[in-house]
């Protein structure tokens, strides 16, 4: 389920790279205005998964997993009441919140299964990468039957939905749950930075930079 939730988010989160073309054309951007508004959401979602991360590891991946679709989802049909370019970067900056699902999937799903087996497990997690394949495949096609503008209805409406289902049909890890049995208070906000101390993660960082961020580069800009 997480899996299919990370698909639905990804799927919103790259939803420029077909809806952009038509934005662009109706408000008239030149190249560096087009740049900015599909960079935005990228970079709300890059930035934003520091703090859903910790709100994961301190109330639970499944609410913030759950709040994360609704805020987005809210932020992509206001999409359709945007007039103006600041309104849209406005917008832009709440569909960018769907990207920071990663990071509260990734410490949701963890959580479940022990060391040996969280390779397998996040390496499935990621796959949800492919809803940006969703959307190349699928908004194309509704764009050209009925506008931009429904494009962003339904890819608001199906994350409505994912968020339900997910709430309905998931449960509390099992380290929330025991924390909560014991009465537990969740480290604190400086704790929870302290990995930014290791050298090893802005190493990483630093890769997840290039790699990752050069498919989602052409993922947006591909289609132009």
């Amino acid at each position: 389920m997480s899996t299919t939730a990370f698909t639905v988010c990804f799927a919103v989160w790259t939803i420029f790279a077909i809806i952009g073309i038509e934005i662009r054309s109706e408000l008239g951007l030149s190249e560096t205005q087009f740049g900015l508004l599909v960079g935005t959401p990228i970079l709300t979602g890059s930035l934003i998964r520091v703090i859903l991360g910790i709100w994961a590891d301190r109330y639970g991946g499944r609410a913030i997993f759950t709040l994360t679709m609704l805020v987005s989802a809210v932020a992509t049909y206001l999409l359709t009441y945007a007039t103006t370019y600041p309104q849209m970067l406005i917008a832009a900056l709440g569909v960018g919140v769907a990207g920071g699902s990663f990071s509260v999937g990734v410490a949701y799903v963890s959580r479940w299964y022990p060391p040996e087996k969280q390779g397998v497990a996040l390496g499935i997690f990621g796959a949800g990468n492919v809803g940006a394949a969703v959307t190349k495949f699928f908004a194309p096609m509704v764009m050209v039957a009925f506008g931009w503008h429904t494009v962003a209805e339904v890819w608001a409406a199906a994350m409505v939905v994912m968020a339900l289902i997910f709430y309905f049909t998931t449960s509390d890890d099992p380290v929330l749950v025991e924390r909560r049995c014991k009465g537990e208070k969740p480290a604190s906000t400086l704790m929870e930075l302290e990995p930014l101390k290791n050298i090893q993660v802005w190493r990483f960082s630093l890769y997840y930079f290039f790699v990752f961020g050069a498919f989602v580069a052409l993922a947006l800009w591909l289609p132009q």
